[in-house]
């Protein structure tokens, strides 16, 4: 859901501003401004951060020079760490501001960087989204304390839920390590408006988001315990459990394919078992490093594993919500899953 009750909204038609009181349905609220409450659809409402940001007097300003495109932007070379503090990867955001016709500043775009704060080097698939739609891509690497420039984004776009999402895995392949890991981030609209507030009051260049402290382990191994391990059990040091988990997915398919070659041979049964299976175990992994939301991949057929799947969300008390729509990369065939911790 979009908005939350509290949340400071502009109304676009008469751009005055008032709060959300309450959700009525997935396409409108209602909303109270200057004492009057009314309900609205969604579309013809906005979040007012950015409007604070962009219109700071209602009066006609002069014309504006062109504005420059991310493919007219120069690219920049990666950059080494000055100082090397090995503390993670990051994701960085360095607003750039500019000055309106009154010397006022306005943030007219956000510059993304990738910090590699580390002793090692990674490649990286990265992609990021405007409301589940790709908008930018990127297949690079980055070597060890140096600082990558991914691309821009206008300011304005951070209202349409902009996602990133990085597979990372290490330039020189390690035994012990695990053979890909992800990463993801999405922005909420409030968040980066305080963040930026907070930027201009300490004076400081950027806000940073970590991505991960250190890169994972491979699944542990057993280890020799007596009659647990004679009996097939994984015994792990208790406060350690969470560095022998696989690393977590933010997209997983269910086509029976993918998960066996044998499936020609299974009744429907069978591989509707092994289907739900597959997922019970890999929203386990999501809850245990607090993944912020999954794509589950069912494909369309018969509909019969995407009931079940829906049947299946509505058990688990981590899942906020669930939705099945058009998706550009998937049509109807996969459902989105969005995480909440307590």
């Amino acid at each position: 859901m979009k908005y939350q009750v509290g949340d400071d909204i502009l109304v676009l038609l008469s751009n005055e501003e008032g709060k959300v009181i309450e959700i009525i349905n997935d396409k409108m609220v209602l909303i109270e401004v200057r004492g009057v409450k009314f309900p609205a659809y969604m579309d013809q409402i906005d979040f007012p951060y950015f409007k604070r940001f962009t219109e700071k007097k209602l009066i006609p300003s002069k014309k504006l020079e062109p504005k420059t495109y991310i493919d007219q932007i120069p690219k920049e070379k990666p950059q080494p760490s000055k100082v090397k503090v090995e503390n993670g990867v990051w994701l960085s955001f360095i607003p750039k501001f500019e000055l309106d016709d009154f010397n006022d500043e306005v943030v007219d775009r956000l510059k993304i960087h990738l910090l590699n704060n580390s002793s090692v080097g990674f490649k990286f698939i990265y992609s990021q989204q405007f409301n589940g739609v790709t908008n930018f891509e990127l297949f690079n690497e980055i070597l060890p304390f140096h600082d990558f420039y991914l691309h821009d984004i206008d300011f304005a776009a951070v209202n349409d839920s902009p996602y990133f999402t990085f597979e990372f895995s290490l330039q020189q392949p390690q035994k012990n390590k695990a053979t890909h890991f992800e990463a993801a981030l999405k922005l909420k609209p409030k968040q980066v408006f305080q963040k930026v507030e907070a930027l201009k009051e300490s004076n400081e260049p950027s806000f940073s988001y970590l991505l991960f402290d250190q890169y994972p382990n491979k699944e542990a191994e057993y280890f020799p315990m007596d009659s647990l391990v004679a009996k097939g059990y994984k015994v792990y040091d208790a406060g350690k459990a969470r560095e022998h988990l696989p690393p977590a997915r933010t997209v997983i398919d269910l086509h029976i394919e993918k998960l066996t070659d044998d499936y020609k041979a299974m009744s429907n049964f069978e591989m509707l078992t092994l289907q739900l299976s597959e997922l019970e175990k890999w929203m386990d992994i999501a809850s245990a490093h607090h993944q912020y939301e999954m794509t589950v991949i069912h494909g369309v057929g018969t509909g019969k594993l995407r009931e079940e799947i829906h049947e299946f969300l509505k058990t688990r008390r981590e899942v906020k919500h669930f939705i099945n729509q058009y998706d550009s990369r998937f049509g109807y065939g996969a459902t989105q899953v969005y995480f909440e911790y307590k």
